[in-house]
């Protein structure tokens, strides 16, 4: 019999190419038409993504039944979260390394509670879905808070020259600039968590039910996520502000202008 999941999952077939061409399309017309400029930058996402997931598809299967490689697959991800945050927000050198800590910061405490617990199994495929999905947002909200703090270091630099002239040490006058502004890298998934179940129904809920859980353990599975990604984001965003805040990370840009 076939099951619920394998009954609505996407057929790899030529379908499935014109469908991902047409989006694909669309959203570099929408780019085109308004002045977006991500045209480029939407394609080669998705041909990425594509090629990425083809490439795990073959080899998530061995990966899953091992717990070292899965935590290697990990490290790889935490590699590659910190290489994509670090150049949003243009950091260089060693500043990678310190963007890596802030992002590890997020992670470690959620999977050590999620798996040491036991309330999701600590194997290969208890570990490798949970740390994938607490990494990728830590990223972003890494990714956020570097950014928007140093867009808001930028315009806001007299008042950070300002605090010096007081006398504040150059960390507390940063931090008076950028702290108002971390609030903002965690809305988002703030949002989606105050709406869950009223405004969308996210992938873990929906897993678990087509793999064939009660609806309660699907509840269970999507808030365990939810909950556990704004405690990481939050710990993330307050751990890169404070390295904003001591210049153990500086926007390329600014490098003659801060620290002073």
């Amino acid at each position: 019999m076939t099951s619920a999941a394998s009954a609505i999952a996407p057929s790899p077939d030529w379908r499935l190419v014109v469908v991902l061409v047409a989006l694909v399309l669309v959203g570099v017309t929408a780019s085109y038409l308004g002045e977006l400029r991500v045209g480029r930058e939407t394609v080669v996402a998705s041909v990425r993504a594509v090629a990425q997931l083809a490439v795990i598809s073959l080899v998530i299967a061995a990966v899953l039944g091992s717990l070292w490689w899965s935590a290697l697959f990990s490290l790889v991800m935490l590699a590659v979260a910190t290489r994509t945050s670090a150049k949003r927000v243009n950091a260089r050198g060693s500043e990678v390394l310190w963007v890596g800590a802030a992002i590890l910061a997020g992670v470690v405490p959620v999977l050590v509670l999620v798996l040491g617990s036991g309330v999701i199994p600590f194997n290969g495929a208890g570990l490798v879905p949970t740390a994938g999905i607490i990494i990728g947002n830590t990223m972003t909200a890494a990714t956020l808070t570097g950014r928007r703090a140093y867009d808001e270091l930028s315009a806001q630099i007299g008042a950070y020259e300002a605090g010096l002239a007081l006398g504040l040490e150059s960390r507390d006058a940063a931090n008076e600039v950028i702290r108002p502004t971390g609030k903002e890298a965690l809305t988002p998934n703030l949002d989606k968590t105050k709406t869950v179940g009223l405004v969308q129904l996210p992938g873990a809920f929906v897993g678990v039910l087509l793999g064939g859980g009660t609806p309660l353990e699907a509840g269970a599975a999507q808030v365990l996520v939810l909950v556990g990604i704004v405690a990481a984001q939050a710990v993330t965003s307050a751990v890169l502000l404070r390295m904003i805040a001591d210049a153990r990370v500086v926007r390329e840009d600014m490098r003659e202008k801060y620290p002073r």
